[in-house]
């Protein structure tokens, strides 16, 4: 099993990059989703979430209201690290049965968003960052995503520099162009990754 590690600032095309290499046959273990999934109404993690920050962040229906918890953890560091210690460890166990489920011989693509903020690096064979300018990570999250500049700003600060995503990468990705120039990059480095997985796998057989 080869384990790839695939991380980007908010805005960057992360998500883009997982889907084409899911496409290419990686088993796509996306902490966003897993995120929330442990969260969802009746599992311990909601309750603790409602817990630390109060019933209004919860939707009518009972559900998490995303956007609200947001405005309230992005805008306070101490706030967004009590929600990352709730969330953090559920979302880990989950990934690692994922992982486990995948088989021997699957190169295994952890898309985690949070990556080099958390120290999590070395706990994949390789890591690969996509990588985008600060003005175009706020440009799409402006008009794609219809944040305003304020908020787009501050989910970005929350994040990791670029710099430091960058010291933690194998493989960059540069997604600061149209969507044309991203699948040539992507497809680069699926050969790369395949070959690694074919040499591990040669090694792991002669030992």
């Amino acid at each position: 099993m080869l384990k790839v590690g695939l991380t980007g600032g908010i805005g960057a095309g992360k998500s883009e990059v997982s889907r084409l290499l899911a496409g290419y046959g990686a088993v796509v273990v996306d902490a966003d989703r897993i995120a929330r999934e442990v969260v969802e109404p009746g599992t311990p993690g909601l309750a603790a979430v409602v817990e630390a920050f109060g019933e209004s962040v919860l939707t009518p229906e009972g559900t998490l209201d995303r956007p609200k918890l947001g405005s309230v953890v992005f805008a306070d560091p101490a706030k967004l690290r009590i929600l990352n210690a709730i969330v953090h460890p559920l979302v880990g166990a989950r990934s690692a049965e994922l992982e486990a489920a995948a088989g021997a011989g699957a190169i295994v693509v952890h898309d985690v968003p949070l990556l080099a903020e958390n120290g999590l690096a070395p706990l994949y064979d390789l890591v690969v960052v996509v990588d985008a300018a600060h003005e175009t990570q706020l440009a799409r999250l402006t008009a794609l995503r219809g944040m305003s500049e304020e908020e787009a700003r501050a989910r970005m600060a929350a994040q990791a520099t670029r710099e430091q995503r960058l010291a933690v990468a194998t493989f960059v990705i540069d997604n600061d162009g149209p969507l044309e120039a991203l699948e040539p990059q992507v497809r680069t480095v699926w050969a790369e990754l395949t070959e690694r997985a074919r040499t591990a796998g040669a090694e792991a057989r002669l030992e």
